[in-house]
């Protein structure tokens, strides 16, 4: 009865914080725009308390946008089988091929060789090896993998609050690398199909974002390495071969990656292979169940597959189709069109700074759903770059480093009882400062 108790003050929650936000919005809205802003609200508001599951959560948009005539049932259910979400399953079970062969014990074990066995030398190798980790997998998955092996590497409090935030900040980093390596990525990517405009390849997004992402690194490391100086620390760096199973894997991640490659673009030498990458990723995840590779079984391993994060991408896509459907997008950006007398710079720094502090205390892929259809309509209506403006809202919706609730790597981290929400909020303001100085300057003087 407890349990139960709590959930219906979880959703009592959410009608009022919906109610509330229609009857705002009524003022400024039309009746459709404010239905929509109230179901979103009561939408955001059940992530945030998890007042339902998530997957629940997530499949609501089916149900509730046709019942208050916001979008049709094919209208809302197509965009759950966006092209972009299967990309993700690809990438995905990859990852769980990774997980169940161990591979990434061995990855990660390279990565703290190119260190030194010192407290800052191993802050660095936590952030950059859950990074690039984190690029290619899920960064809940990262930082699951790599917070126990963290904690085992010393006794001392003040390091394993570090070492434990080193995997959550670098997770959270180095999804910005890769299209795949965060939800929000994908949003882009699935908004600027729909509008038809040219896509960022594989290889393009990721030859953007390095520069950022290793700036990033060396930021989060350098700011939790401050005051460790002289603490002793022993790291074990026993040499593990590679198994059969880990180098079937490693094969395939490595053929992945090399037709990613071949795939990208580079005008005026290489036009690429023309492929779609959804089809190259998911490809490459179902070979791992068949022979001779046959890492996964679908039986033993389906449950690993996160079809709850593939609902939210669908529940995501549909808040932007709902966004441009209604005219809210147009509406909002309307309202918005007193920033225009602005430099675009001060523009870009309004935008980094709205984005960065709200995904503190919301879910990023319904804040990237909720913004990008708002920030294409301001950028149409006054002649900005749109692809450039909705590029940075979506980098900033992963700098989510001060809060428990923002990301799930930091939520990890929290559990781990190493750390106070006090201490993430304090590195966590600091590494929000940077990233969105260093996303401006990034956008303003190399994107353009």
């Amino acid at each position: 009865m407890g349990e139960s108790s709590v959930i219906y003050k979880k959703l009592a929650v959410a009608f009022l914080v919906a109610f509330g936000v229609f009857a705002a919005a009524f003022m400024l809205f039309s009746p459709m725009q404010s239905l929509l802003l109230g179901v979103i609200a009561f939408l955001v508001t059940l992530w945030t308390n998890e007042g339902l599951s998530l997957g629940v959560v997530s499949l609501l948009p089916i149900i509730l946008f046709p019942s208050f005539s916001i979008l049709s049932v094919s209208q809302t259910t197509q965009n759950y089988a966006n092209p972009i979400i299967f990309l993700f399953l690809g990438g995905f079970l990859l990852a769980i091929g990774v997980e169940k062969t161990k591979l990434h014990e061995w990855i990660a074990q390279k990565m703290f060789s190119f260190f030194p066995a010192t407290p800052r030398g191993i802050i660095f190798s936590l952030v950059i090896t859950s990074g690039l980790l984190s690029s290619l997998l899920s960064n809940t998955t990262t930082t699951l993998l790599l917070i126990s092996i963290a904690l085992y590497l010393t006794q001392n409090p003040k390091l394993k609050m570090r070492f434990a935030l080193s995997i959550a900040y670098g997770a959270s980093i180095g999804g910005i690398l890769t299209p795949i390596g965060t939800p929000p990525n994908l949003i882009l990517l699935g908004f600027m199909q729909e509008k038809g405009m040219e896509l960022f390849s594989f290889m393009e997004w990721s030859w953007m974002m390095l520069p950022l992402v290793f700036a990033m690194f060396f930021v989060a490391a350098f700011l939790l390495s401050i005051g460790v100086d002289g603490v002793a620390i022993k790291v074990e760096n026993e040499s593990k071969k590679l198994t059969k199973e880990q180098k079937k894997v490693l094969l395939l991640i490595g053929g992945a990656v090399l037709l990613l490659l071949l795939n990208a673009p580079f005008k005026p030498y290489w036009n690429g292979l023309g492929w779609s990458e959804t089809v190259i990723l998911l490809g490459f995840g179902l070979l791992l169940f068949v022979p001779p590779f046959h890492t996964l079984d679908w039986m033993d391993d389906k449950a690993k597959i996160p079809f709850r994060i593939m609902f939210l991408f669908g529940a995501g896509f549909s808040i932007a189709s709902a966004f441009s459907a209604t005219g809210l997008a147009d509406s909002v950006a309307s309202y918005l069109v007193a920033l225009i007398e602005l430099e675009p710079i001060l523009i870009l720094l309004a935008v980094a700074v709205l984005v960065t502090f709200t995904t503190e205390i919301t879910s990023n892929t319904a804040l990237v759903s909720v913004m990008l259809p708002i920030i294409y309509a301001l950028s149409q209506q006054c002649g900005l770059d749109a692809k450039l403006f909705m590029t940075v809202a979506t980098v900033c919706a992963s700098y989510a480093f001060m809060l428990p609730i923002a990301t799930p790597p930091n939520a990890i981290a929290m559990s781990s009882g190493t750390l106070k929400v006090s201490d993430m909020a304090k590195y966590g303001f600091v590494l929000n400062i940077a990233g969105i100085l260093l996303v401006v300057f990034m956008a303003e003087f190399f994107w353009k």
